[in-house]
């Protein structure tokens, strides 16, 4: 059994409304435009979407609830287009050979529309949506019997982020060994992150996280994934990051 994990912060939402009692300890990062909808270049707005073929992964996974928080934010649902279901590299790779009117994918598949202009061009992102939050977060039970571990999971990531300003080269060897890409590759991608510090942790519990996670909610239940939205008090374990 996993005791911790790290997804967005409307997964987590599902996964308690499911019976699986998780508590989030800290942020990990806020897409800043990593995340978004590419579009054929006869679709100019959200509304033109109406009747067109997205691809997107399946309900309950982050691609799919972006489309759905976009769709709604312009007075639409995922009933108003037809969900193609492809992971976000697969909806690229198929988006760039012809396939669908539309895809919701991220980085670095997302960039390769940006240098493909005759294919289409990128609709939306989190930079006009921001919805995208990374967390992680552990059962209550293993934050109970090891909260030292818990803090220790949390500095090391602050230890992790002091290192990316000390010395990006080596961070993003890193980190883009670790997803196959180069150094130059993977900072490419993460400029459409924003890492989260310790100040930014704070500030994000403070009031970011209550207001997102009730939108959120709102959300889930009008689409269907949850039959009752969790008690928001509940979600959230700050004491890793408290001092």
């Amino acid at each position: 059994d996993l005791q911790c994990a790290a997804t967005t912060v409307e997964t987590w939402m599902v996964w308690n409304a499911s019976g699986v009692t998780t508590k989030q300890i800290f942020q990990l990062d806020k897409s800043y435009g990593a995340d978004g909808i590419v579009v054929r270049n006869d679709i100019k707005t959200v509304a033109d979407l109406k009747g067109k073929n997205v691809a997107s992964s399946a309900p309950g996974t982050s691609p799919y609830f972006l489309l759905a928080w976009v769709l709604n934010k312009n007075g639409m649902s995922t009933k108003d287009v037809t969900v193609v279901n492809l992971e976000p590299d697969a909806a690229a790779q198929a988006f760039l050979a012809g396939q669908n009117d539309a895809a919701v994918t991220y980085e670095p598949f997302i960039s390769a529309v940006r240098d493909k202009a005759d294919q289409g061009h990128i609709l939306a992102t989190t930079l006009d949506y921001p919805m995208v939050l990374d967390t992680v977060g552990c059962t209550p039970d293993f934050l109970k019997a090891n909260p030292d571990a818990a803090k220790a999971l949390a500095d090391s990531y602050f230890d992790a982020l002091d290192l990316i300003k000390k010395d990006p080269q080596k961070s993003y060897e890193i980190m883009g060994a670790d997803v196959k890409q180069s150094a130059k590759e993977f900072e490419d991608s993460a400029k459409y992150l924003k890492w989260a510090d310790k100040a930014d942790n704070k500030q994000f519990f403070t009031k970011d996280f209550q207001d997102f996670s009730k939108t959120a909610g709102d959300l889930l239940l009008q689409m269907g994934l949850i039959k009752e939205a969790p008690d928001v008090t509940t979600l959230a374990d700050t004491s890793a990051v408290a001092n």
